[in-house]
């Protein structure tokens, strides 16, 4: 018997080592193993009873053979499911990367359905025509997406498929996870308003796919597609009604800057500024600067997200960026399961830095 295997493990190897013949199979493997295909099976995947030692003997020919292993779109197809979670952004992600709160967001969600095995796909919405209906993939994140996606959403709902969106309008049949934009925002606005400010404008996140910088008007405002955004500003109103702004293009310090400068130019400028991202205040802070305006002294700027800023403490609403992630990760995780996936409701803290002071006297 011992002569049998060996002749079949060298008629393996040599017709491994042909060029024209296909790329070995498991059938090879188990062959010049000795195994049956079963058996070196269950070695690659773990799922079942196989010794160290014929598993070691797999591997080993599995490595001769320069086999990778099964082809993870046919365990795939048997399983009827992709093992991919997709996450759906609506930036490009050249600009997504740029802020440190989607790379927070996904590092929570990885942290959670990396451990399950499954991978995720990332999907953009930039206001053509993202199809993420027909994405082969187990269930859907959406983080921050506007309502623009509620036909794809309707689509995946009769795929059966699970969703789950972070920071957007609740919709039925998706499971929320939700931040406190509202309250925080209104607190952070509080805390300006007890230091005597009267004059505040606001720089906001986007409010629609085409990224436009301007005025924040109230038809720009009636418009607006971005809910992080829209509540944000609703935040700030509940104190400061009167309060206006500029619209940035994006939440980047370079924003900021181009936003401050336009608020901080006019003789009757605010004195504090509520910015919506903490990139976005950084700019406020370098515009003040360059202005000859002093921080808090002229000046106080309030940030939102708690971003370590070198050489900077900002008042910020400090946001459970990766906790978001990891709630939406254990949303999924649950559906794929059959079992109930519960929403979740994180709030932000307000915390106090160097750029918040009592407002200037004139």
């Amino acid at each position: 018997m011992g002569d049998t295997a060996s002749t079949r493990r060298d008629d393996a190897a040599a017709v491994a080592a042909r060029s024209d013949v296909p790329r070995p199979n498991l059938a090879a493997v188990a062959a010049l193993a000795g195994v049956s295909p079963s058996t070196a099976s269950l070695a690659f995947s773990g799922a079942g009873p196989v010794s160290a030692a014929t598993k070691a003997k797999v591997l080993a020919a599995a490595e001769q053979l320069d086999y990778a292993g099964p082809d993870p779109r046919a365990q795939s197809l048997r399983r009827g499911r992709s093992g991919i979670v997709g996450v759906v952004i609506e930036d490009r992600l050249a600009d997504a990367f740029r802020d440190p709160m989607n790379i927070a967001m996904l590092d929570g969600i990885a942290d959670v359905t990396g451990t399950a095995g499954l991978a995720l796909l990332l999907l953009t919405d930039t206001g053509g025509a993202a199809d993420i209906a027909v994405a082969p993939m187990d269930a859907v994140v959406l983080i921050g997406c506007s309502t623009r996606l509620d036909q794809s959403v309707v689509t995946l709902r009769q795929r059966g498929m699970p969703i789950v969106a972070i920071e957007a309008e609740h919709m039925p049949g998706v499971v929320p996870i939700d931040l406190d934009n509202f309250e925080a925002t209104a607190l952070g606005a509080r805390h300006l308003r007890d230091l005597g400010h009267e004059r505040v404008a606001l720089v906001t996140l986007p409010l629609g796919p085409s990224h436009d910088r301007g005025p924040l008007t109230p038809e720009w405002e009636a418009q607006s597609s971005a809910f992080t955004a829209t509540e944000r500003i609703r935040g700030a109103r509940a104190v400061f009604p009167d309060a206006g702004g500029v619209v940035a293009a994006g939440s980047f310090v370079e924003e900021g800057e181009i936003a401050g400068r336009a608020l901080l130019s006019t003789p009757d400028r605010p004195t504090a500024v509520i910015a919506q991202s903490d990139l976005l205040a950084v700019g406020v802070i370098r515009a003040a600067k360059a202005l000859g305006l002093r921080v808090p002294e002229d000046l106080s700027v309030l940030g939102f997200d708690g971003v370590r800023v070198d050489g900077l403490v900002l008042t910020t609403l400090l946001q459970p960026a990766v906790d978001k992630g990891r709630a939406a990760g254990r949303a999924i995780l649950a559906s794929l399961a059959g079992e109930p996936a519960l929403p979740a409701s994180l709030t932000s803290e307000l915390r106090l830095g160097a750029t918040t002071g009592p407002a200037p006297v004139r």
